[in-house]
């Protein structure tokens, strides 16, 4: 760089990552029930793939999820730092929360399938503010999550990469490799996938959403 040019990032877009491991324990064993009747519920999508293949597929590329999680007492503790930990992070973002409250919007546990293929595509979880995950089971050899750069200009304009391998202000996206325990939370216009999990190891996390939401006069 120049030595002329005064250099300052803008428009950055924060991600916060954590851990959290002393919850690992008594949430997996709390959503093992959620992620039981997921599996009864999807018999049916298993038994209609298999007619539809001529083949037996099992559980192959299957997400299964549970029913809200929101205000269920096993979950509170999880429920509490991760509001607490929003209010922090839009706070720390500089926004000006003082007439406005938290609406949970979504909070749920899901597990990818035994046989692999468990994925989800590039998505946004629009009329949000903080998301996030909580990796309940993974490992080096699961899915893990991937951060797409939010900005359409800049994609438009996208100029080869010196090396993909660096994290520079041009890579186009980012990855995480959690462990259990990890916590992450970030805005919730941030685009972001999991790649497909090969099925050699479990894959359980809590994903979450919340909404800042002006109080009412």
């Amino acid at each position: 760089m120049n030595n002329n040019l005064n250099f300052t990032p803008y428009f950055a877009s924060p991600i916060y990552v954590g851990s959290l491991p002393e919850l690992v324990k008594d949430l997996n064993k709390a959503s093992n029930k959620f992620i039981k009747e997921s599996k009864e519920a999807a018999k049916k999508t298993i038994e209609y793939n298999e007619k539809f293949y001529k083949k037996k597929v099992g559980d192959f590329g299957l997400s299964f999820h549970s029913t809200s999680l929101i205000n269920v007492p096993q979950f509170n503790k999880l429920q509490t730092y991760v509001e607490n930990r929003s209010s922090e992070i839009l706070d720390h973002m500089g926004y000006d929360l003082q007439n406005y409250k938290f609406k949970w919007t979504e909070f749920w546990v899901q597990e990818f399938s035994k046989n692999g293929g468990g994925h989800h595509d590039g998505h946004v979880h629009y009329d949000n503010h903080i998301s996030g995950f909580y990796f309940l089971k993974c490992s080096d050899k699961t899915s893990f999550p991937v951060f797409h750069d939010p900005r359409p200009g800049k994609m438009m304009t996208m100029l080869p990469q010196k090396n993909a391998d660096n994290i520079t202000f041009g890579s186009p996206m980012i990855n995480f490799k959690p462990q259990p325990g990890t916590i992450i939370l970030f805005p919730s216009f941030l685009e972001h996938r999991f790649t497909v999990d090969p099925g050699v190891e479990p894959f359980r996390f809590i994903h979450f959403n919340i909404q800042a939401v002006r109080k009412t006069p």
